[in-house]
């Protein structure tokens, strides 16, 4: 903890200010792009040591920022964005730099087109000024599984951050740039927003594209923020949201938006995951919880305890739906149109086998052998027809509990940040730290991570749900939730 006390109390009087207030100060010329640029390439370069970031979009970012800065004095519009610095994940294809999702297999890569958020983004006057580290192809939950190195937790660097989004968390919390942007497919946005101490927002499946972002597992991933605040991370989502032809899957936006967070608790029905609450939850982070609930039953919240029977098979479902699709998407990495070559390949059989071999990490492999495996003649019926029906099972009794509260509550993680090293080579451990997040990527629901407080000097976060499509009416309640235990 000591690290981020120390970092923070350097950065005390320089801290970012709302998304909001940079944008109006830049758009009257109270504030330069081209500082709040520099800014952001400063912190990065003075917090290495965290290895939150893979690689900085310096000349695209100063180009950007004059640009601008250019508009402005000319009178022009500049977006509701205008000269806000932000950190892509490094599976966003972006301009100016490699994007490499962190593996080998990748590096090198430059993209031919960027990502449809980025684009949407940029239109606004956002400026990406680097990407961040993450578990290669988003495969992991703390960041360990980079092929370029581990991220470090902002408040105890021989802790892990969460993963896979971990490079985007720390940096946030790291005051690296004012939000960043991360991709959740059983919870890679809430799980390290929850242990690095920031807002992460798993938006409803399809409400933000996923064009020009390399694909996990599809029916699963969505992208979404992560940010200080609810307001940000509101903002944020706000600009990304909506219907994009690149990408069959999306779905039409709110059409009153997405930054109305006003009201209250009052009467508000919450219901606690009753099968979360239990047995495997550390005392330490259900006393945080249940803290939390406390201050927001105080507030006017109506909590009550509420049952989904199907929840324990969700992890089951999960580690067979979601390896069975990342074995389909990770074959076009086979060395022969981007990305690396075995180069002394004799053949083209070895020069896949090779490619392949060299170019990806273990969890990759060990991903792309079960998803194959379940997908196979003679187990497709046995594993992955079995894990759909469960999955059926899940949406309709999320629908279920949705029809008795509104919104449903319960933590992202069954502990705080744990020390790096301590589990990377046991994956079935890993894979149960994903045991409270994937439910809400099957039934393809809004779930948010918001700060609740501190268990031994690490952070806890609160993971709040919604039903499909109302992501506003959670981007408010979990303002006011906030309000409420701040």
């Amino acid at each position: 903890m000591a690290n981020l006390l120390q970092t923070l109390e350097a950065l005390e009087t320089d801290m970012w200010l709302p998304i909001a207030e940079i944008a109006r100060k830049v758009q009257s010329g109270e504030l330069k792009a081209a500082d709040l640029v520099e800014k952001s390439l400063a912190a990065i370069a003075d917090n290495g040591e965290y290895h939150a970031v893979l690689a900085t979009l310096e000349t695209r970012a100063r180009s950007r920022a004059r640009q601008i800065d250019s508009d402005i004095a000319g009178g022009k519009e500049v977006g509701a964005l205008a000269g806000v610095p932000f950190i892509a994940k490094d599976n966003f294809l972006v301009f100016g730099t490699e994007t490499t999702a962190a593996s080998n297999i990748l590096k090198g890569f430059e993209a031919p087109y960027q990502a449809t958020a980025i684009n949407r983004l940029e239109a606004q006057g956002a400026i990406c000024v680097a990407k961040a580290n993450l578990d290669a192809f988003a495969h992991g939950t703390t960041t360990e599984n980079s092929d370029f190195g581990p991220t470090k937790n902002p408040y105890d660097i021989e802790r892990i951050p969460g993963g896979s989004s971990g490079g985007s968390a720390a940096a946030v919390v790291l005051q690296l740039a004012p939000f960043a942007l991360g991709s959740d497919t059983g919870g890679s946005i809430r799980q390290p927003a929850s242990m690095s101490g920031c807002v992460g927002l798993k938006p409803s499946y399809g409400l933000v594209s996923r064009s020009g972002v390399v694909a996990m597992a599809s029916s699963l991933d969505t992208v979404g923020p992560l940010a200080r605040t609810v307001e940000d991370a509101a903002l944020v989502l706000d600009v990304m949201a909506g219907v994009d032809a690149l990408d069959s899957t999306t779905v039409e936006r709110n059409p009153a938006g997405y930054t109305n967070l006003e009201g209250s608790l009052q009467g508000k029905r919450i219901g606690v995951i009753e099968e979360y609450m239990g047995e495997g939850l550390q005392p330490n982070v259900k006393q945080v919880l249940e803290a939390a609930l406390d201050k927001m039953k105080a507030a006017g919240a109506v909590i009550e305890t509420v049952s989904l029977p199907s929840l324990p098979m969700a992890l089951a479902a999960y580690y067979i739906i979601c390896p069975a699709e990342v074995s389909s998407n990770l074959s076009r990495f086979d060395g022969q149109r981007y990305g690396y070559t075995y180069p002394d390949a004799k053949d083209l059989h070895e020069s896949f086998a090779k490619t392949r071999d060299i170019g990806f990490g273990k969890e990759a492999k060990r991903r792309i052998m079960i998803g194959t495996y379940v997908l196979s003649s003679g187990y497709y019926d046995a594993y992955y027809k079995q894990a759909q029906t469960v999955r059926t099972k899940i949406i309709n009794e999320f629908n279920a509990a949705f029809e008795k509260v509104d919104f449903l509550f319960g933590p992202n993680a069954p502990s705080t940040a744990f020390k790096l090293g301590e589990i990377v080579d046991d994956p079935l451990q890993l894979y149960l730290e994903d045991i409270m997040t994937v439910a809400v990527n099957l039934a393809g629901v809004p779930a948010i991570s918001v700060p609740a407080g501190l268990s031994a000097g690490l952070p806890v976060g609160m993971q709040l749900m919604a039903p499909q499509g109302y992501d506003a009416e959670l981007l408010a309640t979990a303002k006011q939730a906030k309000d409420a235990i701040a």
